[in-house]
This record gives structure tokens, sequence and C-alpha cells, in this order.
């Protein structure tokens, strides 16, 4: 099923085959400190606002972008660092929208809190859709609904 998985997908499974126990090891502790610099932080603030991603939505036959403001992105996982350190030590997080591009493309926010803190991001993000009355807003392309 080679053929029909992504080059991405492929690269992510090869590098992982060359990876040694002594470097899963020391990633492990280093996603270990990270874990523990995260708690430290959440005891002064209750959640971490972070854009949900670093570009608007590319185009479809895009693998990912390769430049962001002129700056190469040298493998597909620098468009999304935004995103990558809370999943990567297990905080959980929240994605809401907060507006469209000039054309009408969609960008969000993440809501990210302290470990097992899963209800105090979902309390923030309900705040912020009934403050900001998002789940009826709509890109200027698309203001009427679509018709079944």
């Amino acid at each position: 099923k080679r053929a029909l998985t992504k080059p991405e997908t492929i690269w992510e499974i090869e590098q992982g085959l060359t990876l040694s126990a002594q470097a899963v090891y020391d990633a492990s502790v280093i996603r270990s400190r990270w874990h523990a610099h995260a708690a430290r932080l959440f005891q002064t603030y209750d959640a971490l606002i972070l854009p949900s991603a670093q570009v608007w939505p590319f185009p479809a036959d895009w693998r990912w972008p390769e430049t962001i403001n002129g700056h190469p992105m040298d493998t597909y996982h620098r468009w999304m660092e935004v995103v990558v350190p809370a999943s990567l030590i297990g905080l959980p997080a929240l994605s809401v929208p907060v507006g469209f591009s000039a054309e009408g493309l969609p960008m969000g926010m993440q809501i990210i809190g302290r470990s097992g803190d899963d209800a105090g991001i979902l309390s923030i993000g309900q705040a912020w859709h009934r403050a900001t009355e998002w789940p009826q807003k709509r890109p200027p392309l698309a203001a009427a609904p679509v018709s079944r």
C-alpha cells in the first residue's frame, strides 16, 4: 500500500526507524522537561492563546507551504509548529474560529490548558463563542447557507 501513502507519512516512518533506543530515551527526557516547564507556566496562567496555524489555508494540491514570509520550510512540520508543543507534551488544546482572510479563508486560535484541564479550555472556548457569536459567522463568499 506504499503507493497510496503520502510521502510525508513514509518519511516519518523511515525517520522513526533510524532512531536508536538512546535517542528515543533522550527525546523522552526532553519531553518530560517541557511538561514540567508547562506545569510551572500554568501555575501563573489559566491558558495559553495561540494561532491555530502559521499560515492561511493553502491550496489542496500543495503538500505544504514551502516558504512562509520568505523563510523556507525544510520539512512539512515547520508550517504547523505552533500546534506541536501542546500535542507533544499531552496538554489539552481546543481550536476555535476567530476570523477570515480577505479571500474568506478561515483562521482560528488554539486554547491550551494545564494538564488534565480539558473542562477549563472548553469553558474558555464556550465563553469565546458566546461573546463573539462565531458559530453564526460566515465568510463573505459563503454568507448564505447552502441549500440541500
